[in-house]
């Protein structure tokens, strides 16, 4: 199974960009996983809530297949423990997923076509972060998440 974190707009700060690569090369010794940064919209302060919305939609599903499993990171999705989101993606590579897509949404969510083709939507915790931050706190779990799967001592309950 392939795994790919999409996300909107550069990271701002060199300290999450070296905690996001530490993770990333951690990541190559368990899945392929790829991070997929879309470029910001352009003119975004010029526009609404909703048309802001729609642009990073549109951006987003040029990028997607049909055959993605595409799995929302959404404050009113889903709340897991890592073991049980190790569970879930278990579950997935041995079931018929082959390419699993985590979106990290704008700052006003997901327009109305994205949440449409979504099969999930998870939350990583009921506080808010920036959604440069959600990067590499999503790729860390993720990296905890194959170690709890190949008990590793990386995670300690």
């Amino acid at each position: 199974m392939n795994i790919t974190l999409i996300a909107i707009g550069k990271t701002a700060f060199k300290y999450l960009d070296e905690g996001i690569k530490l993770y990333q090369n951690r990541l190559k010794h368990y899945i392929k996983f790829e991070l997929k940064i879309i470029p910001d919209v352009k003119n975004a302060g010029n526009l609404s809530e909703k048309q802001l919305k729609t642009k990073e939609g549109e951006l987003l599903n040029s990028v997607l297949s049909k055959a993605d499993y595409v799995v929302l990171l959404d404050e009113n999705g889903k709340h897991f423990g890592s073991e049980e989101f190790a569970t879930s993606l278990q579950k997935k590579m041995n079931g018929s997923v082959r390419h699993l897509v985590f979106i990290v949404g704008g700052a006003y969510g997901f327009s109305e076509a994205i949440q449409r083709i979504a099969k999930e939507k998870i939350a990583l915790s009921l506080m808010t972060f920036s959604h440069q931050m959600v990067r590499l706190i999503f790729i860390e779990q993720l990296y905890r998440a194959m170690t709890i799967l190949r008990g590793e001592p990386y995670h300690h309950k």
